[in-house]
């Protein structure tokens, strides 16, 4: 028997068991009780008529790299159905305001039994799939595989650790990585991991994450916070993981004395863990804000808590300075270009492995510096927040870096062109269109650098 079959005996018998393990889930907010069937493969919508290309993407990080490809995708293949996939709430909620209406709709992915994966391919029947990144279910790869369904893996990464385990299951990767149409990877490190493993198409084009535009944000918003903030001195920590707010917490207590009034916004990567923090934080002192109760931002708040979904384009408008969170625990960081698009100097810890190249391209650039604990934190926050230039030089150091590589959707969409033209062909389009797009994307970079 092979390793994928019996992959797929395993999560077969297991099955009577993952409504379960979907309960408890839901029991801790991390499951939609309204779209809770999406999860066994029954499908939330209906499948529109025409040619569908399905997408998918684990959570909120990858589901921002694939919003300026499906921007693209609907404006030139006009006749081509969106069927985006991810398996957060945080993320589908990201989604819901952003994708196209009409064109693209979100379901959440089917939990990895054949049965769930059965019920998704028979409803939806993709004409191509898409998966970004990282996250391969062994029996959705498979079965959409053998239904003859083209499939590509975009974006590809794959951390030293996720790499040394599939290398112990040959017999159950390379069979799925060996009938990819193509797969693209981050970087040249990245591509290479892929074809060790038994791809057969690779190669790379860069990180799609560099070709997203900046994250929007609601003017209205942004200067009532920033009317309530005032001229004190702050700071972003984004993205932070369990552990990181104690080190968030001790670098503002060590700077305190030396900036009066300092303010630290702190936007954890998954909000549920907002009233925890909050009560850990105000055990030791602080004064706290929360985002999502709406909050002002009082001279007594000394940390105001970014607990919301689709906002961090506001936060990063609001700290000049951001630290990268799930970098300083084994996490491997989180996309740094957003806060580098926005003109921020960045700070980030040792683990930046889902991000390397970005995070080398910004160090080598200026724009962004390591830091290994609080201790360290504390020391190139003071810096930064004591000499403005240095800001201002770190941030457009960083900015500069983001917006050279606006070229690599471009890349994408010439490598994609072959399977999609398969599927839905082009509409035609003028040079003077193409021209509005390029000039679209020069704008929306000058905005975020001003």
């Amino acid at each position: 028997m092979s390793t994928l079959a019996a992959y797929r005996r395993l999560t077969t018998m297991l099955g009577p068991l993952l409504p379960l393990y979907l309960a408890a889930r839901r029991r801790r907010g991390k499951e939609d009780r309204a779209r809770f069937g999406e999860r066994l493969g029954r499908a939330g919508a209906m499948r529109p008529p025409g040619p569908l290309a399905w997408l998918h993407a684990a959570s909120v990080g990858e589901s921002a790299s694939l919003l300026s490809l499906i921007d693209r995708l609907s404006r030139e293949r006009p006749t081509l159905n969106l069927l985006v996939t991810t398996g957060t709430v945080t993320s589908a909620r990201f989604l819901e305001a952003r994708l196209p209406a009409g064109q693209a709709r979100h379901q959440f992915v089917p939990l990895d039994r054949p049965l769930y994966v059965r019920r998704f391919l028979d409803h939806w029947r993709p004409d191509l799939a898409i998966w970004v990144e990282s996250e391969l279910w062994p029996n959705l790869v498979a079965a959409t595989q053998a239904r003859g369904i083209t499939t590509i893996l975009l974006n590809g990464r794959m951390s030293q650790r996720s790499y040394e385990r599939w290398r112990r299951w040959p017999g159950l990767i390379a069979p799925l990585l060996g009938r990819f149409a193509l797969c693209l990877g981050q970087d040249a490190a990245q591509a290479a991991r892929f074809a060790e493993l038994g791809a057969r198409d690779t190669g790379t084009v860069g990180d799609l994450k560099s070709a997203a535009a900046p994250l929007p944000v609601d003017a209205a918003d942004l200067a009532r916070l920033s009317a309530e903030i005032d001229a004190r001195p702050r700071w972003l920590a984004a993205s932070t993981h369990p552990g990181e707010e104690e080190s968030v917490a001790a670098a503002h207590r060590k700077l305190e004395p030396r900036h009066p009034g300092l303010l630290t916004i702190i936007a954890p990567r998954h909000p549920v863990r907002a009233a925890e923090i909050a009560a850990s934080l105000q055990s030791q002192g602080f004064g706290v804000a929360r985002r999502s109760q709406g909050d002002a931002i009082t001279p007594a708040v000394a940390v105001y808590l970014a607990d919301t979904l689709g906002e961090m384009g506001l936060f990063y408008r609001l700290a000049d300075i951001a630290f990268i969170g799930g970098s300083l625990t084994p996490v491997g960081g989180h996309n740094p270009l957003e806060a580098a698009l926005l003109g921020c100097a960045i700070l980030h810890g040792p683990d930046m492995t889902n991000c390397a190249a970005a995070a080398s391209e910004l160090t080598q650039a200026g724009g962004a510096v390591m830091v290994g604990g609080s201790d360290e934190l504390a020391a190139a926050l003071d810096r930064l927040l004591a000499d403005p230039a240095e800001r201002r030089r770190r941030g457009k150091a960083a900015g500069a870096v983001a917006a050279r590589d606006n070229g690599v959707l471009d890349s994408v969409l010439a490598r994609l062109a072959p399977f999609l033209d398969a599927v839905a062909p082009a509409a035609a389009r003028s040079l003077s269109s193409v021209a509005v797009v390029s000039e679209d994307r020069d704008m929306d970079l000058d905005r975020a650098r001003a």
